[in-house]
């Protein structure tokens, strides 16, 4: 039976201890403008989503949705800075302003999207709560896991639902709960617990950071839905709108067939685009009007930083994990974008 006490560490309260605030229409992007990038906030390392290398220069799917942005905005992808935040941080850090949005991983739900003062600007990646155990642990379904200990991160949705799923199946579990991810892999890799969970992209991305990652094995439940994306303050709806249309943007160039290296052609050769096209590259409509940007926006997304299924095979790739859901609606996923037009 979990104790009443380990309930708190679930994350049901936390918005009890913080301050809801709101931003003028217009403001953020007014801001954003002036002082020349935007402060995204990220996660403190995780591979494939927002992390750093040797020389400290951020890169993943995540991070390159704050890239995206920046480069409607500006017209340059690196007009961004980084705020590596922990999953307890990353709201407080959204609600303050210390960030003008947040691209974390971050699980898209009732709760956080109408009491924490901020609004999803959309999915980004599909995903689903996984488990990982040892090999040598001999189990292969997660229903064998009762009694276990787990690992899990502080402040997240993952502790909701290892609860409600262990309750569902008459289970037990002790919860070894830490504040920072890492220190969670630390642990499990250590010893200190029996399971580690997450959503199953993290636990693809952790498994790179463990002494022998093909030690371990992903069980095959997933029990959650976690449609993870930016979010940004309540109140503004320019930027709102801005980082909604910049992740539809990419999507609906995958779709349209526009990708980082044939869109510039589409600029200057009117003949070869279709009137979707010319709209997408700004040389027909207002829809750079419409956001309070530069004609050419969603050019500037897709020529500098790529479309969805470029940003996809640049950073998840590596980890092994099939696309699936996260493919185009009309290639067996559900990833799909109101038109550009």
């Amino acid at each position: 039976m979990i104790k009443k006490a380990v309930l708190t560490t679930l994350g049901v309260a936390l918005t009890s201890s913080l301050m809801i605030s709101t931003a003028q229409a217009g403001e953020v992007l007014d801001k954003v403008k002036a002082k020349g990038f935007v402060q995204c906030g990220v996660s403190q390392g995780l591979p494939g989503f927002s992390n750093t290398d040797v020389n400290g220069e951020w890169s993943g799917l995540d991070v390159d949705f704050c890239r995206a942005v920046a480069a409607a905005i500006f017209g340059d992808a690196t007009k961004v800075k980084y705020s590596p935040l922990s999953a307890s941080e990353r709201f407080t850090a959204l609600q303050s302003g210390e960030i003008d949005m947040l691209s974390r991983n971050t699980t898209w739900t009732q709760t956080r999207d109408t009491s924490l003062g901020i609004n999803f600007a959309g999915v980004t990646y599909y995903d689903g709560q996984g488990f990982m155990v040892r090999k040598d642990l001999g189990v292969t379904s997660a229903l064998e896991l009762d009694g276990a200990s787990v690992c899990i991160n502080q402040g997240t949705t993952t502790e909701v639902n290892l609860a409600d799923y262990f309750r569902a199946n008459n289970m037990s579990f002790e919860p070894v709960v830490f504040v920072k991810a890492d220190e969670v892999v630390a642990a499990y890799d250590s010893g200190r617990c029996d399971v580690y969970t997450t959503d199953a992209s993290g636990l693809a991305a952790q498994r790179t950071k463990l002494a022998e990652p093909a030690a371990h094995i992903v069980l095959p439940q997933i029990i959650s839905k976690e449609p993870l994306g930016p979010a940004v303050r309540h109140g503004d709806d320019q930027f709102f709108d801005v980082v909604s249309w910049v992740i539809n943007a990419t999507v609906e160039a995958e779709e349209m067939g526009l990708n980082s290296t044939n869109i510039a052609r589409f600029l200057v050769d009117s003949n070869s685009a279709s009137p979707a096209q010319m709209r997408f590259v700004g040389r027909e409509g207002s829809l750079g009007e419409n956001l309070g940007l530069d004609a050419k926006w969603s050019y500037n997304v897709i020529r500098q930083v790529g479309n969805y299924g470029e940003i996809w095979d640049r950073n998840i790739s590596g980890l092994e994990l099939p696309r699936g859901l996260n493919n185009l609606w009309n290639n067996g996923g559900i990833m799909y974008a109101p038109p550009v037009r």
